[in-house]
């Protein structure tokens, strides 16, 4: 889904966001900020929430569902605790069944073989919409419905919904607004967290000077590179500017794409800014980017890498603690304020059943995020999920920093793309900012390029 009135908001919206993101992420702060605190842990200390049994669940026994989705390594392993939650509250039978990239074509080929999955989590609004153009999806029933309502704001609601039906649940969300460090190279290098884009080139330079590469780029995973386009983009364009580009309303030839790809050649531009140069990053999958980062002692491959909170999952893989070796910092401002761009996975149904309605009413409650939320390395957009749920400091202020703002964030650009454009590995944008990442000197060229396959996918 591309076009929704939730989406369209003022620049003054986007400050206010950003604003309340920038104060809940600063790691130096003791406290944040007094009433809506106030109101979050009161709504929070409710027993039926600390306990886990806010929905009420039919009893399934004999039921058996099937739940795909692209989730590997730990991040699968909690979600699978989270269904076992659900088989032990009904008594239904529940299979993951691992999904590959892109997960539209993943489905096709099950469903052209009868044996589509029950549930299906997408990680993109387009794919939402081209599963309910394909007639593969069901609207969500009453149930999931009045939990939605109950949880989530409007903004979240509308994201899930194609031609004013609501299909799906945005069970898991991302902050990829943020920029992780390693304390112990910032501390070396005499190194600040930046607040400006042009603060960022100062410290990435004071990193280098220690004898760090600055930059881990996770390039090799096209996705990691469109989320540093548009946190660029949103900051220095705007949201209005935003808005039109993800809805392809601008080609990608307006001189606001040059100026950002123009200013993201500040650093992908000087290949001893990043981590093994732009061939070892193109080379560099995302879980790897953020492991050199933490590991290696006073030494590691890089400072810094950019992308969101799920990096924990990642940083949890070293010997590195989050909160005091392994540090963030919203990502800095590059126009007049800082970026605020979430991305989400949102679970669909694809079989129609008591049971497969069950269990998408299951994770839009906070019953379920809050159990996978206590996992660390999830974010849930869920309102009543309690703040003490999340395992640490840093990952209790990005939570609250995603619930405060409210509507106005703006979605991961590449996820509200026709998935040809946005969600496709080795096609698209993926791979026209790879191109870039190696031959950042070829703004006009990527700028065409960009627009070529983006009136394909668009269609016109």
């Amino acid at each position: 889904m591309r076009s929704t009135s939730s989406t369209i908001r003022t620049h003054r919206a986007a400050r206010t966001a950003a604003a309340v993101a920038a104060g809940a992420l600063a790691l130096s702060l003791t406290a944040c900020g007094g009433s809506n605190d106030k109101k979050s842990s009161s709504e929070h200390s409710s027993k039926d929430t600390e306990t886990g049994t806010t929905v009420t669940l039919p009893k399934l026994n004999g039921a058996t569902l099937e739940v795909a989705a692209v989730w590997t390594g730990a991040e699968q392993k909690n979600f699978k605790k989270v269904l076992g939650e659900f088989e032990k509250r009904t008594g239904a039978k529940v299979t993951f069944v691992p999904a590959q990239d892109p997960i539209i074509n993943f489905l096709g080929s099950k469903i052209a073989g009868g044996q589509p999955p029950d549930v299906a989590l997408l990680p993109q609004p387009g794919a939402i919409k081209q599963a309910v153009q394909n007639k593969w999806a069901k609207p969500l029933g009453a149930e999931a419905q009045a939990q939605l309502s109950k949880n989530y704001s409007q903004g979240w609601q509308d994201i899930g919904k194609v031609d004013g039906k609501e299909y799906g649940v945005y069970y898991k969300a991302a902050n990829k607004s943020l920029i992780w460090y390693n304390a112990k190279v910032f501390e070396n290098a005499g190194a600040q967290e930046p607040k400006t884009w042009k603060d960022l080139l100062t410290t990435a330079q004071k990193v280098y000077d220690s004898g760090v590469t600055p930059f881990s780029v996770g390039g090799a995973d096209g996705w990691t590179l469109t989320d540093w386009f548009e946190n660029v983009y949103l900051s220095q364009a705007g949201p209005e500017k935003y808005d039109q580009l993800a809805q392809h309303k601008i080609k990608w030839t307006d001189p606001s794409v040059k100026d950002a790809l123009t200013t993201l050649a500040q650093i992908w531009g000087k290949k001893d800014y990043i981590a093994g140069g732009p061939d070892g990053a193109l080379q560099t999958e995302f879980p790897a980017s953020v492991t050199q980062t933490f590991t290696g002692g006073d030494q590691p491959k890089a400072g810094m890498v950019f992308e969101g909170d799920f990096a924990q999952v990642n940083i949890a893989e070293t010997k590195a603690t989050v909160g005091t070796d392994a540090k963030v910092f919203p990502f800095p401002a590059v126009g007049g304020s800082a970026p605020v761009v979430s991305g989400g996975d949102a679970a669909v149904v694809l079989k129609d059943s008591k049971a497969a309605q069950a269990l998408v009413t299951f994770l839009a409650s906070p019953d379920a995020a809050t159990i996978q939320a206590k996992l660390g390395g999830y974010l849930s957009p869920n309102k009543s999920v309690p703040d003490s749920a999340y395992p640490n400091a840093v990952q209790q202020k990005i939570a609250k920093a995603l619930v405060a703002a409210g509507d106005n964030f703006r979605f991961d650009m590449s996820d509200q793309a026709p998935q040809a454009f946005g969600g496709t590995p080795g096609k698209g944008e993926w791979k026209d900012l790879q191109d870039f990442l190696k031959n950042p000197t070829d703004v006009a060229g990527t700028q065409a390029k960009l627009e070529k396959d983006a009136a394909a996918a668009y269609g016109g």
